[in-house]
């Protein structure tokens, strides 16, 4: 008897060798696996459908409160540890507090949970760790000084380097 052995078309048969040479230990292996791999697309957080009314939610209460110069920076292609930062400033240490509690606050009722909250006793500086987003809330001399802006967008931070 015998045996007839099915056509395979060439995308199968390269898929599969792909696979293999993914699974190879050699670094030989995985450089010619890596080459014939298809450049992958940077796509939106998977998350997008949960993060853009938290975003609104959260501009909402630094609306209310009168926040300061006011920055959303998407930052899910640099880290993982948030999607979206949010950096404000307020007036004074207790502008800063209110303008933190009244976040929590907000979050809380469109039903979203505050992971954390840091910095709220000395009022320079506060920190509401919503998951997803990161907001800090801060003094203005505190945030000239600390320039977060600079550090995770990066085109102002090319811009800003092409100023100097």
């Amino acid at each position: 008897m015998v045996v007839k052995r099915a056509k395979t078309s060439r995308r199968a048969g390269s898929a599969a060798l792909k696979a293999k040479a993914l699974k190879a230990k050699t670094p030989r292996a995985k450089r010619a696996a890596s080459k014939t791999a298809p450049a992958k697309a940077v796509a939106p957080p998977a998350n997008v459908h949960r993060i853009r009314p938290l975003v609104q939610v959260v501009e909402g209460a630094l609306d209310e409160m009168k926040a300061v110069n006011v920055r959303v920076l998407d930052v899910h292609k640099l880290t993982d540890i948030a999607d979206t930062m949010i950096i404000a400033s307020g007036n004074s240490d207790r502008h800063v507090r209110s303008i933190a509690d009244r976040i929590v606050e907000h979050a809380k009722k469109a039903g979203y949970r505050p992971m954390g909250v840091e910095g709220e006793r000395d009022g320079e500086w506060v920190l509401v760790d919503l998951q997803d987003i990161i907001v800090h809330i801060m003094l203005p001399r505190v945030r000239e000084f600390y320039r977060l802006e600079s550090l995770w967008d990066v085109s102002a931070a090319r811009r800003e380097a092409a100023s100097v």
